[in-house]
């Protein structure tokens, strides 16, 4: 065998990289999927990835997490190939535990999920505990297993917005995480809002407290609204709820815990709508018109601002929506994403009455207005959550 001829006189060797300077290369890999391939090169690499501060920094530099598919009443459903993040979104399935069957039992109801946000899932249980007419919540890790139950709204920060009339005939609870901002790793908040037919009420919950606060209320005439059950778009710090048949959201600042009454877009009245996140401080407006037969595009338009003259300076953009599937709903919206779910439909047996043949999950993304199908989807879904997170190798305790 040929023998490796000897280098030049005076060649060097290049000197080995340090780890501090292997950490800065690795910390500046942009996604997650190819965090995890560079991580399995060598034992160094899997060490320097591994580590709890590298891992935060990390977390810090590339924000938002990957989606990994959909949380709702039938379970996890983890993305599916083609879709990019379906690798990861396999080992999510296979390692998390989306079940409740470790949390205390509840009653006929048990728990069901009504958020999920920075890896965090809240659960809501509709037998209430004793004493209180509202729902039970609790918060889980399904990474760790880890699950907190919040305590009950006691009945003196309730008193404090509620007469008690109105208390025993509140007609909607619901709950949602308010998104940190900057993926906190240790505390959360959550937003309970009920509302009766004169007025809605917003109730605060802190982990880092453990206690709940009166957030806000408002009445119902005096902000020239009805009451409406729809659930609520997230953006620059604020919840958007669609009055139904009306042209207006109501909207909650979650800072400084004010409601106020934001004008559509003209002939909004009959349109499912999502807010979200346009850049530069924009709001985003995403509709389409209810129970039309065959959807073939979304209206997407760009407030310049949330005063009388927003309409002004509209920007209006057509979305075409894929051709292969007959209907289109709108079921949810996170971290700059709009979610869909496309079905097709045949005759049931020649009555004429539409019967969906099969389903899917679609995402668009606001940044691009790109189109992506997610996974197959049981029929039925009304409302859905999206579930982001990194890798279970990047993602801390939650809980």
């Amino acid at each position: 065998m040929a023998q490796i001829p000897p280098g030049p006189p005076g060649a060097r060797s290049l000197p080995a990289l340090s780890e501090h300077l292997i950490e800065e290369i690795l910390v500046r890999i942009p996604t997650p999927r190819d965090l995890v391939r560079a991580s399995a090169a060598c034992a160094t690499f899997r060490r320097l990835v591994a580590a709890a501060s590298f891992l935060r920094r990390y977390r810090s530099l590339h924000p938002p997490p990957l989606l990994l598919g959909i949380l709702g009443p039938r379970g996890f459903l983890p993305a599916e190939a083609p879709h990019p993040n379906a690798l990861v979104a396999s080992v999510l399935a296979r390692d998390a535990d989306f079940s409740t069957g470790h949390l205390p039992p509840r009653g006929r109801s048990g728990w069901l999920p009504c958020d999920a946000r920075d890896g965090r899932v809240l659960l809501i249980s509709s037998d209430p505990v004793a004493g209180s007419v509202l729902p039970e919540l609790a918060a889980c890790d399904p990474l760790t297993r880890g699950f907190a139950l919040l305590p009950p709204i006691p009945d003196s920060v309730v008193a404090s917005v509620l007469d008690p009339v109105r208390y025993k005939h509140v007609e909607n609870f619901e709950a949602f995480i308010i998104p940190s901002g900057d993926y906190d790793e240790e505390h959360f908040r959550v937003i309970a809002w009920t509302h009766c037919t004169a007025m809605a009420v917003v109730f605060v919950y802190s982990s880092l407290s453990g206690t709940w606060i009166a957030g806000t209320s408002a009445n119902w005439d005096a902000l020239g609204l009805n009451p409406s059950n729809s659930w609520p778009s997230y953006a620059y710090g604020c919840f958007y709820w669609k009055m139904l048949r009306s042209n207006k959201l109501l909207k909650l600042d979650a800072n400084s815990m004010e409601f106020s009454a934001v004008g559509l877009p003209p002939n909004h009245e009959n349109r499912q709508v999502v807010v979200a996140e346009a850049g530069e401080g924009r709001i985003g407006i995403l509709s389409c018109f209810l129970h039309q037969e065959i959807p073939e595009s979304l209206c997407y338009s760009i407030m310049q601002n949330e005063g009388e003259d927003a309409n002004e300076h509209l920007m209006e953009t057509t979305i075409p929506l894929p051709s292969d599937y007959d209907r289109y709903f709108v079921v949810g919206a996170a971290e700059g994403y709009i979610f869909l779910e496309g079905s097709r439909y045949i005759d049931q047996r020649g009555t004429g009455r539409p019967c969906a043949r099969s389903s899917a999950f679609f995402s668009l993304e606001i940044k691009t207005l790109k189109i992506e199908r997610v996974r197959s989807a049981p029929g039925g879904c009304v409302a859905i959550l999206p579930y982001f997170g990194f890798p279970p190798f990047l993602s801390p305790r939650r809980i």
